[in-house]
C-alpha cells in the first residue's frame, strides 16, 4: 500500500454549529423522524441512501418540496437495471416550473463579463423573460422533443432560453462561443435544432471577440434551423439581416404580457443533450432526463453544497461544460446564481476573488488547474480579502493535488470546506464529492455522493480498498443517460460504460478508496501508464512536476517502445527557464523521490503549449495517438488544436 493513500492528515473540521445548521443535518433529522431511525453521521446517511434507494429518492422529493406528482409506487422500476431503470416512472413534473415557481423576491441571477458589464436579473424579470421566450418558441412551432441550441457566452439569456425550452418540453443544448464552426457543427449538426440562440461576440482578456462571421457560417450549414435569436453582448453592428434572424429584445417586447405554461412531463422525458469532449471522433450526444437532473442536482446542491433560499452560488464555467448545467440548478433551491464570462486572469489573477468578496458569495467553484495556476504564481488571497461569507470552494475538471489543498488553506482561507468533485458530462453530476458534515483530508475527496453506490474494482471485478483500480457504481441512479442521440441499438451507450463489468457502471477513472472511505483519483484509466507491466496514474507524476518552480505545466503519456511502454513527459516552462540537463535531472529526482523510480520518465521534452479540451482538461489521449502516428479525428474538441503540430515526428521519440 502506498503511504499517501492511508495517511492523509485532517486539514479542516466542521464546527458543531456548521454541521447543525447544514441542510444535510436537517435532512438526517427528517429521515430519522419519518422512518424512526437513529442516523447520526454522514456515513450513516450514505449507507441508508444506497440500501434504501426508493425511500431515499422519495424523501428527496418530499424534503425539497418538488412541484409535480410522484405517481404510484414503485418509485424505481426495475430496481437495479443498468441501463433501463426509471425513477418515478408514473410521475410528472416540469424542470422549469420547479425553478420559477413561488413568490421569491430579490435577485435570481448576477452576471459579470470581465470588468465590462455587471447586471442583475430579479426573480420577477427571470420569469417574465422566460415566459416571453416560451411563447415565442410555441409560435415558431417548437413542440415537445424539438431541440433548441445556444451558441452563447455564460450570460443570463442562455439560462432564460433553457428555462423557456424546458417549460414546453423541448430539449436544450449549448456550446460556448470559443468553439470553431466545425466544432459547433459536429455537435449541433447531429441533433438538428429548430431554434438557435446566439450573440454578436464576447470579451476575453479585455478584448472584443466578434463571432458574427462564425455564426453566419454555422447558420448556413444548419438546414434544420427555422429561426435564430440574437442576444447582443458587445452591442456591435452585425451582418444578421436575414429573415431567419430576430433580436432577443424584440422578442421580449412582442411577448411581454404572455402567460407562462409549464407542460407536465414524464420524469424520463429528455431535458438536455450534452456532448462528450473526446478527440477520437464526433462528440457523443448524451441525452439526460428532466426528472433525473432535477433529483440529482437537488442532492448535490441542496445537501452536499448546502445551497438554500438566498444562498449565493458561483461556478466559473462556460456553456460548453457540464458545470454550467450544474450551476443553473441552483435556481431549484431559490439560490442566487452568479455567472462570470471571460478570462479568470484579466485584468489580474484576483478578478474572481474580487467577484466573490464583493458579492459575498457562499459557494465558489473552479477547476483544479485554476487553483494550481494561482499556487504557481504565489497569489496570496488570504491577506487581501475578507471572504467571511465563503463556506465552500468546489474544485473539479481534474484531480486536486495534495499541494493545492495546502495552498487553499494557507493562502486563501483557513475555515472553508474544500469540496473536490468528480463525475462528468456522462452523468451531469458527481459520483464522489464533498459534504458539510465530514472532515477534509489532504489530497482526498471526502466520499461518495448520497444515493451513489461507488466502489473501486480490480481487474477481476472485486471491490478493493487501499489499492488502485476502476471507479464503478453498482446501483442505478437518476442521471444515467436516457440514451445517446442517433444510437438506435444503444451500442455506443453500452460500450461506453458496461463493457467491462456486467450491470455495473465503469466510469473510466483510475482511483483508490482510502482508510477513511475517501477517494484519491490518479487519472483516467484509459490514460494510465504500464511501464514494465506496472500500472501507474498520470496524476502521480503531475503532482510532483507541478511543484517544480521552473515548470508551468506538464503532459505525460505512455509510448509503446521495444515491446514495453516508456513514460514520456512533455513540459511547458516559465519564460525565464530552459530545459537544461540540470533541470531534467531535477525533474527526474523529484518524481523519483516523491512518487517512485518507475514513475520517472524515460524522455522529458520541451513544448510551447499543452493541448487541452474546451473544458480545460489536458488532452493526453490526443498526444498519445499523435506520437503513435494515429490520426486525431476531432481536433475541434480542443481549445488549442494548433499546438498539436509540435507533437508530430519528434526526433527524441525515435531513439
Amino acid at each position: 500500500m502506498e503511504k499517501d493513500i492511508i495517511s492523509n492528515p485532517v486539514m479542516w473540521t466542521p464546527s458543531d454549529e456548521r454541521i447543525n445548521s447544514s441542510q444535510m443535518f436537517k435532512f438526517i433529522k427528517a429521515i430519522n423522524n419519518k422512518y424512526n431511525l437513529d442516523l447520526i453521521s454522514f456515513s450513516d446517511l450514505h449507507i441508508w441512501s444506497v440500501n434504501n434507494k426508493s425511500d431515499f429518492w422519495s424523501s428527496i422529493w418530499d424534503f425539497f418540496e418538488v412541484i409535480g406528482s410522484k405517481g404510484t409506487e414503485p418509485y424505481i422500476e426495475p430496481i437495479n437495471q443498468m441501463p433501463g431503470s426509471k425513477f418515478f416512472p408514473y410521475g410528472k413534473l416540469n424542470y422549469a416550473e420547479n425553478m420559477l415557481s413561488g413568490n421569491v423576491s430579490g435577485t435570481a441571477i448576477v452576471f459579470k463579463s470581465e470588468d465590462k458589464i455587471r447586471k442583475e436579473i430579479s426573480w420577477k424579470d427571470l420569469k417574465t423573460q422566460a415566459s416571453a421566450l416560451a411563447n415565442f418558441l410555441k409560435d415558431e412551432g417548437v413542440v415537445k422533443g424539438d431541440r433548441v441550441a445556444a451558441y452563447m457566452p455564460n450570460m443570463p439569456e442562455t439560462v432564460i432560453m433553457m428555462l423557456a425550452t424546458s417549460s414546453i418540453g423541448a430539449i436544450f443544448s449549448s456550446a460556448s462561443p470559443d468553439f470553431g464552426v466545425d466544432g459547433v457543427l459536429d455537435r449541433f449538426g447531429q441533433i438538428e435544432p429548430k431554434i438557435l440562440l446566439t450573440t454578436d461576440g464576447y470579451w476575453y482578456n479585455g478584448k472584443e471577440v466578434n463571432i458574427t462571421n462564425k455564426v453566419l457560417d454555422i447558420v448556413k450549414s444548419l438546414s434544420s434551423l427555422k429561426r435564430v435569436v440574437i442576444a447582443p453582448l458587445l452591442g456591435i453592428e452585425t451582418g444578421y439581416v436575414s429573415n431567419r434572424f430576430v433580436n432577443y429584445h424584440e422578442v421580449q417586447e412582442k411577448y411581454f404580457s404572455k402567460e407562462m405554461f409549464f407542460l407536465p412531463l414524464n420524469l424520463n422525458d429528455p431535458l438536455y443533450i450534452m456532448f462528450s469532449s473526446g478527440t477520437t471522433g464526433k462528440p457523443k450526444c448524451i441525452v439526460h432526463s428532466n426528472g433525473g437532473v432535477l433529483l440529482k442536482h437537488l442532492v448535490e446542491m441542496g445537501l452536499h453544497s448546502n445551497a438554500r433560499i438566498n444562498s449565493k452560488v458561483f461556478y466559473f464555467t462556460t456553456c460548453g461544460w457540464m458545470m454550467w448545467n450544474w450551476l443553473v440548478s441552483g435556481l431549484l433551491l431559490k439560490s442566487t446564481i452568479y455567472l462570470f464570462d471571460g478570462s479568470p486572469f484579466f485584468p489580474n489573477a484576483e478578478i474572481l476573488w474580487d467577484y466573490v468578496d464583493h458579492e459575498k458569495i457562499n459557494f465558489m467553484g473552479v477547476s483544479a488547474k485554476y487553483i494550481d495556476a494561482l499556487s504557481k504564481e504565489n497569489v496570496n488571497i488570504i491577506n487581501k480579502y475578507n471572504l467571511s461569507d465563503l463556506e465552500i470552494i468546489g474544485s473539479t475538471g481534474s484531480p486536486l493535488i495534495h499541494e493545492s489543498f495546502d495552498y487553499i488553506y494557507k493562502c486563501v482561507k483557513t475555515d472553508v470546506l474544500v469540496a473536490s468533485l468528480s463525475g462528468g458530462t456522462d452523468i451531469v453530476g458527481c459520483f464522489i464529492g464533498g459534504n458539510p458534515m465530514s472532515v477534509v483530508r489532504r489530497g482526498e475527496i471526502q466520499g461518495s455522493i448520497l444515493g451513489m453506490d461507488v466502489h473501486v474494482y480490480n481487474e477481476n471485478g472485486e471491490p478493493i480498498k487501499n489499492e488502485k483500480g476502476e471507479l464503478v457504481c453498482t446501483q442505478t441512479f437518476p442521471t444515467m443517460p436516457l440514451f445517446f442521440w442517433n444510437d438506435e441499438k444503444n451500442e455506443k451507450y453500452h460500450n461506453a460504460y458496461f463493457n467491462k463489468y456486467p450491470n455495473v457502471w465503469c466510469h473510466g477513472d483510475y482511483i483508490a478508496k482510502t482508510e477513511n472511505d475517501g477517494f484519491i483519483i490518479f487519472g483516467r484509466s484509459d490514460a494510465t501508464l504500464n511501464p514494465g507491466g506496472v500500472r501507474i496514474g498520470t496524476s502521480e507524476i503531475y503532482r510532483q512536476v507541478e511543484q517544480i518552480e521552473e515548470v508551468l505545466e506538464g503532459l505525460v503519456v505512455g509510448q509503446i517502445w521495444q515491446g514495453d511502454t516508456r513514460v514520456v513527459l512533455f513540459v511547458r516552462l516559465n519564460p525565464n527557464s530552459n530545459l537544461t540537463e540540470v533541470l531534467i535531472n531535477k525533474i527526474k529526482n523529484k518524481i523519483k523521490m516523491g512518487a517512485s523510480p518507475r514513475h520517472v520518465p524515460a524522455k522529458i521534452i520541451l513544448v510551447n503549449d499543452i493541448p487541452r479540451t474546451k473544458s480545460g482538461k489536458i488532452a493526453e489521449l490526443a498526444v498519445r495517438d499523435l506520437i503513435h502516428n494515429k490520426k486525431i479525428n476531432n481536433q475541434t474538441a480542443l481549445a488549442n488544436p494548433e499546438c498539436l503540430e509540435e507533437y508530430k515526428d519528434i526526433k527524441e521519440l525515435s531513439v
